[in-house]
């Protein structure tokens, strides 16, 4: 059963910098999604941004021009670049695998928190 790593969540003052990162247990040798999700309390999770296999991304409208999702192959790891964070931004972070074997696989989160 592949698990998900993730790490890089903290506290930023607004307009900071993080970097989020996600790694699987397992290699994967089957075409792969991967993502981020976030969800505030009180909040439904949402998409934040994906990589296909194809390396196609896709963003969530809020942070289009602030994040950059990528990923590295040889680790199977998926990374997302945070810059511009505002307090909206805060809320745990989950990493999001999808393969057709597998089904959704997500990561245990990891706390972003943008404050003064």
């Amino acid at each position: 059963q592949v698990q998900l790593v993730e790490s890089g969540g903290g506290l930023v003052q607004p307009g900071g910098s993080l970097r989020l990162s996600c790694t699987a247990s397992l290699s994967i040798d089957t075409p792969y999604n991967m993502g981020w999700h976030r969800q505030a309390p009180g909040k439904q999770r949402e998409m934040v941004a994906v990589i296909t296999d194809n390396d196609d991304t896709d963003y969530a409208d809020s942070v289009k021009g602030r994040f950059t999702i990528s990923r590295d192959v040889a680790k199977t790891a998926v990374y997302l670049q945070m810059n511009g964070l505002q307090p909206e931004d805060t809320a745990a972070y989950y990493c999001r695998l999808y393969t057709v074997q597998t089904g959704p696989v997500w990561g245990q989160g990891t706390q972003v928190t943008v404050s003064s």
